[in-house]
């Protein structure tokens, strides 16, 4: 598939990452594309970054401090219509039920058409943290958001069971859904660099960012492209 950002009818999309700036490196383009259509965004940031940093002047506490600002202002950028951090441990995230139990209560708040999320299953993934954020997702989507029957708790804050028509995993070895981000992609750079304490750094970020979208493009009608593995579920 093509520059598919969905049918129609599909109005809200989210975002179940497991770090600041995932959501930006991965799909910064297909956002903004999103929003500038009128489709409702939402970010699910499951850990605050409190880890992830060479800098010796941070602590934890700071450094969470810090990305959790540069999200508000990335998501500004981007135009996210909300942003919920589940302030889960960076680098010890747990593809548990507990997790699985915060993944879904915002899945039955925001009732999502499409969930997009790091693929868990795509060989030599690195990062804990990434698989387990998306094997965390994959579970909460299927079937536990669907049955009334899991965390019944949640009806009882008036949230009810919602079914989810795809989920989309980025970073997948052989995606089907290919984005045209050629008109976003300085939209997804200005999200970047709202994380300073990651990319303040790095003067080749443009460079290597379009050249990594116009390899992901290369078999497409368009310059530069984002792109995801799709799954229909059943509703």
């Amino acid at each position: 598939m093509s520059d598919y950002p969905g049918p129609e009818e599909w109005d809200t999309y989210m975002w179940v990452v497991a770090h600041p700036d995932d959501l930006e490196f991965s799909s910064a383009g297909t956002v903004k594309k999103l929003t500038n259509a009128g489709k409702k965004v939402v970010l699910v940031q499951v850990t605050s970054g409190d880890r992830g940093t060479p800098d010796r002047n941070y602590t934890p506490d700071t450094l969470s401090s810090t990305r959790e600002d540069e999200v508000h202002a990335s998501a500004k950028v981007l135009g996210l219509a909300d942003v919920v951090f589940l302030h889960q441990p960076d680098g010890n995230v747990e593809a548990n039920l507990a997790l699985r139990e915060k993944i879904v209560r915002q899945i039955r708040t925001y009732k999502p058409d499409v969930v997009i999320t790091h693929d868990p299953f795509r060989p030599y993934a690195m990062h804990p943290d990434h698989r387990n954020v998306g094997l965390g997702t994959h579970d909460s989507v299927y079937p536990t958001a669907r049955d009334h029957l899991y965390f019944p708790e949640h009806m009882a804050d008036g949230l009810e069971p919602h079914k989810t028509a795809e989920i989309w995993y980025f970073g997948a070895e052989s995606p089907d859904v290919f984005i045209d981000i050629t008109d976003t992609f300085n939209d997804k750079i200005e999200a970047l660099k709202a994380h300073d304490s990651q990319v303040g750094m790095r003067d080749d970020l443009v460079e290597r960012l379009r050249e990594r979208s116009a390899e992901i493009a290369k078999d497409q009608p368009f310059e530069l492209a984002e792109a995801y593995k799709s799954i229909r579920m059943f509703r």
